[in-house]
């Protein structure tokens, strides 16, 4: 295997070799032209996100600056909103379900090193993949780390860091990462805590 096909195996990979630090290049010129665009250039986003991206729904929205080292392996489903600041460190797959919302500042990584020293000043790394279900909140400065699966209808507090996969309808926050409670049909009502929807069509 070369050191791509290793990388996205999952294998420790060389990140300078076979043709990688220009697929990264490419995408640096991709999400530079991102970045640039008007905020009023809404077609013009959708357009160069999918681009980007491996594969999306129809409706994808990232607010500028988005920072992802290929692109390409990232896939999000349909309805897809992540806010300011959103880092994606791809070199293994991130898989992302329908419906999900993502606050400022959430840094997303598949990608890491070697503990010992001196496998680590090798040069080796390694990716590996990330899943996060559909209908997930993940909240501002949280952080995603590899191999991590997050079910479904999954809230994540501000601030956490995420080590360990956490089971669909759960608040999870904390460092690292744990349960907190489930969430159940009695928090349909409320909108913020102990605040309750004063509308009826949520």
């Amino acid at each position: 295997m070369n050191q791509k096909e290793r990388m996205l195996a999952g294998l420790p990979y060389k990140a300078w070799l076979d043709g990688l630090s220009e697929e990264r290049m490419e995408n640096k010129k991709r999400i530079y032209q991102y970045n640039l665009l008007a905020p009023d250039a809404v077609e013009e986003q959708e357009q160069l996100i999918k681009k980007i991206l491996g594969k999306t729904g129809r409706h994808v929205h990232i607010e500028s600056p988005f920072h992802c080292d290929y692109g390409y392996n990232i896939e999000v489903g349909e309805n897809f909103f992540a806010n300011y600041n959103l880092t994606v460190l791809d070199v293994g797959l991130v898989r992302i379900g329908n419906n999900a919302q993502i606050a400022p500042n959430v840094s997303i990584y598949t990608a890491g090193h070697p503990v010992h020293p001196e496998s680590r000043n090798s040069g080796y790394e390694y990716g590996i993949a990330i899943t996060i279900g559909d209908n997930v909140w993940i909240g501002g400065n949280a952080v995603i780390m590899p191999g991590v699966t997050i079910g479904d209808n999954v809230v994540i507090g501000a601030g956490s860091i995420v080590t360990k996969d956490l089971p669909s309808n759960v608040i999870a926050a904390g460092n690292p990462c744990r349960v907190i409670r489930e969430i159940t049909d009695a928090d349909r009502d409320y909108y913020y805590k102990d605040r309750r929807f004063d509308v009826d069509d949520y």
